[in-house]
């Protein structure tokens, strides 16, 4: 058994996407790729200029897109007949496959939206398969509680709370964690699995070697290891996100994430003849 300990500390990088929404990259930026996770975005403002232009319809192939809402409302449609308005706690889960056309547009026109949007590599082997949308409502999830901390699964288990998402090729796990100040969360990752934190809010240590401080919107990647220790300086938030890497080449192409160049151009092509959706 070995510890898990810090391998970088990165500061997100002030983006846009859609139709001009304001986020902060980090995993799509520096690093380029951490498989199997593919981008990770944070989307949050007081000011409906930020984001009220939403995400309007635009297609993907061969990844899958875990939106995670915080505060807020953003609303769903999709070329599979999926729909969902998703309110502070809801996810949304989609596996885009062969193809899927999508928007997803803020439902409010002031007030407070924050979020996480996840890109999660598909292998080969499922890159073409049929597109499936899944949406989790908040009260579907089981949460852990203790006087230490609350721990909120939507994927993987923590004690006796497990999450919605299972049988899934990378063993995905997804943690909402809020810890105490000067209390500890502890955790065991499959050595096989890559890593990460992403600090929402608070001041942390992790592992038993030191590091930089970890404050503010940071993420911190993770040595392969077994035993997580996370300790909080102050009150609190992370999101705890590990799964198993596909170790496949992959070629990118916006919206389009596959395996060769070629493959990149059939996406294209498809979605300009109008062929995309299967």
């Amino acid at each position: 058994m070995s510890d898990i300990e810090v391998k970088s500390i990165i500061n997100p990088v002030p983006a846009t996407d859609g139709a001009g929404v304001k986020l902060k990259r980090s995993i799509g930026v520096e690093p380029n790729y951490f498989d199997p996770f593919l981008m990770l975005d944070e989307f949050g403002s007081e000011d409906s200029k930020d984001y009220i232009a939403g995400f309007p319809s635009h297609p993907h192939r061969g990844i899958e897109t875990v939106t995670y809402m915080l505060a807020g409302e953003f609303e769903h449609k999709d070329s599979t007949g999926g729909e969902g308005r998703m309110t502070a706690g809801d996810v949304q889960w989609m596996k885009t496959g062969s193809g899927i056309i999508h928007s997803e547009m803020p439902a409010m026109k002031e007030g407070k939206l924050h979020g996480f949007q996840l890109w999660i590599n598909m292998p080969a082997s499922l890159k073409m398969s049929k597109p499936e949308y899944h949406y989790i409502d908040a009260n579907e999830m089981t949460v852990h509680h203790d006087e230490d901390k609350k721990v909120k699964v939507i994927a993987g288990k923590f004690e006796n709370a497990e999450g919605p998402i299972k049988k899934h090729n990378v063993e995905p796990i997804f943690f909402d964690v809020e810890l105490k100040q000067n209390k500890q969360f502890s955790f065991s990752i499959p050595k096989s699995h890559n890593s990460f934190i992403y600090l929402v809010d608070g001041r942390i240590k992790i592992g038993n070697l030191s590091h930089d401080n970890i404050e503010g919107s940071k993420l911190v990647l993770l040595t392969n290891g077994n035993n997580l220790k996370v300790s909080a300086e102050t009150n609190a938030k992370f999101l705890l996100i590990a799964g198993e890497p596909i170790g496949e080449s992959i070629a990118r192409g916006g919206p389009f994430v596959m395996n060769t160049k070629s493959e990149i151009i059939q996406a294209i092509n498809d979605y300009n003849n109008g062929t995309f959706v299967r």
